[in-house]
């Protein structure tokens, strides 16, 4: 993006969909409900982190349609996420879309040019931390604030020491959390990321 404009519009656009996407949750009721373990005390839409794998699939869309396999990869991670937000699904079922959406995103950096040994190591490592990430979600500003500062290191490096990735892509990806974050980051919390966007 070498203008603000095109980063203006995609801001808005993330905003009007994030707001269409509270009205769906309300609809449907996919809200997460408080328990004697949540740290918050209210009904909350659960599920709002769906911004950020479609700011992912704006930026695909937009600049060039760039890392195909690295974005249906994310596709299905969030469609099973999305779904596990919904419904409570199996966790094989679960997983083994994590490892096909993790090995799509590995065809995509190349990484199956290394020595075999090291991707199981990969894959374990990956899968074990994405789900790791999920258990943030719930705390208010916990799962959007050390994402946007994780993306904007790595614009960062991307743009000052080593280009590893596309710019606009992170651009996106951190619009899309500055977004999550005004409705997150607050005393009473009007979404939570859900498995949709802490898994993704």
């Amino acid at each position: 993006m070498t203008t603000y404009l095109p980063a203006l519009i995609i801001l808005v656009a993330l905003f009007a969909l994030e707001l269409v996407y509270f009205q769906i949750a309300d609809r449907f009721n996919i809200i997460d409900k408080p328990n004697h373990r949540s740290s918050h005390t209210s009904v909350t839409i659960r599920g709002g982190g769906i911004i950020f794998s479609l700011a992912a699939m704006i930026s695909f869309f937009c600049f060039g349609f760039a890392f195909p396999y690295f974005i249906l990869g994310l596709v299905l991670i969030s469609l099973i996420s999305f779904l596990d937000d919904i419904f409570t699904l199996n966790n094989k079922v679960r997983l083994s879309i994590h490892l096909i959406a993790v090995l799509l995103m590995f065809y995509q950096w190349g990484l199956f040019g290394l020595a075999w040994y090291w991707i199981p190591f990969a894959l374990i490592f990956v899968i074990g931390t994405i789900n790791a990430y999920n258990f943030m979600d719930g705390i208010n500003g916990i799962t959007g604030g050390y994402s946007l500062m994780a993306v904007t290191t790595l614009y960062y490096i991307n743009e000052k020491v080593v280009s590893f990735t596309s710019s606009d892509l992170l651009i996106t990806i951190a619009l899309s959390l500055l977004v999550f974050n005004f409705f997150n980051f607050r005393k009473k919390a009007k979404c939570f990321a859900g498995d949709v966007g802490s898994v993704s």
